[in-house]
């Protein structure tokens, strides 16, 4: 019925999380392919034990595009459900009601919530409230959504590809060309995974800098300037504190909130290295932080995983 792709380098401290995640799902029929890029840890061997079959891409060789398209190429089914290696499943119906959107035939791609483990950064939960809210939506307005869990429909894949040449969001760049071609994306938050980031603020930096990188070849008029930065940079830190002392958890991540959004828009900065941004819808989507209400949580009646 569907073939999971879950690209990894050395993620065993994660991947059999997700796997057992995987095994209890309510469809059963999955085709399980892990895309590895030269892990030297027993990331290999765990998913092999759940009976993955292993695609090899040589570290030299990857991007983010390239080791999808090796995954995908090798898949036999039509629906494809991509994950990240260190995600895991909240819900054991969480690959069925990702698929559920393509019974209307005009969807390309879907893509779930996500929420961060306990441990994670302040500023990274915020930014999963933002860029994922509890409420789905069957055809949103702009091309955002998040390869960390998605699908897409095979037979779309081959008539285009994932960009191999961009330093992320290749799925960005590829929900532009469905759109584009008249298909809608659907955001579907009961589709739930929790994503594991435990990045230094070297880390952080990078991952914006790549994707702001990315952002300009898919979007050439975007831009950003040292002011955005300034302004991006300290309204999101209030925001951050504010919620912060309203959930009574300041003490804890003070540190933590001034350092990830200066690296995150520092990163972002460096990455753009021009003077506006994108479309308002986009903009919103990826920099501002966006009110929400305390315990906004979305509840559901489905019985979570127990791990």
């Amino acid at each position: 019925m569907v073939s999971l792709i879950i690209r990894a380098y050395n993620e065993d401290k994660h991947i059999a999380r997700l796997l057992e995640g995987v095994k209890q799902q309510t469809v059963g029929d999955v085709e399980i392919i892990l895309v590895d890029s030269g892990s030297t840890d027993s990331t290999v061997a765990i998913a092999e034990s759940y009976d993955a079959r292993v695609v090899r891409i040589p570290s030299a060789e990857f991007t983010f595009g390239r080791s999808l398209n090796y995954g995908i190429k090798a898949a036999t089914r039509e629906f494809i459900v991509i994950a990240s290696a260190h995600v895991y499943p909240v819900y054991p119906d969480w690959i069925e009601t990702l698929l559920r959107p393509f019974q209307d035939d005009s969807v390309a791609l879907t893509y779930g919530k996500q929420r961060g483990p306990d441990f994670a950064k302040f500023s990274e939960q915020q930014i999963f409230h933002q860029w994922y809210p509890d409420a789905g939506k069957s055809k949103q307005e702009t091309a955002f959504c998040n390869n960390a869990n998605a699908a897409i429909r095979k037979s779309l894949w081959q008539k285009n590809n994932y960009d191999e040449t961009l330093t992320g969001l290749e799925d960005l760049a590829w929900a532009k060309w469905a759109t584009q071609q008249g298909h809608a994306i659907a955001y579907v938050a009961e589709a739930e995974i929790i994503h594991v980031h435990n990045e230094t603020p070297r880390g952080v930096f990078n991952r914006y800098r790549r994707e702001a990188m990315a952002l300009r070849k898919i979007y050439p008029e975007a831009h950003f300037n040292f002011y955005d930065f300034l302004r991006l940079t300290t309204t999101n830190i209030f925001s951050d504190l504010w919620h912060a002392a309203r959930e009574r958890v300041l003490l804890k991540n003070f540190d933590s909130i001034f350092w990830f959004r200066f690296m995150q828009f520092h990163g972002t900065r460096l990455g753009h290295r021009e003077t506006s941004l994108v479309t308002p819808q986009l903009r919103e989507t990826f920099y501002y932080a966006r009110e929400r209400k305390e315990k906004e949580e979305g509840k559901r009646d489905v019985e979570p995983i127990k791990y």
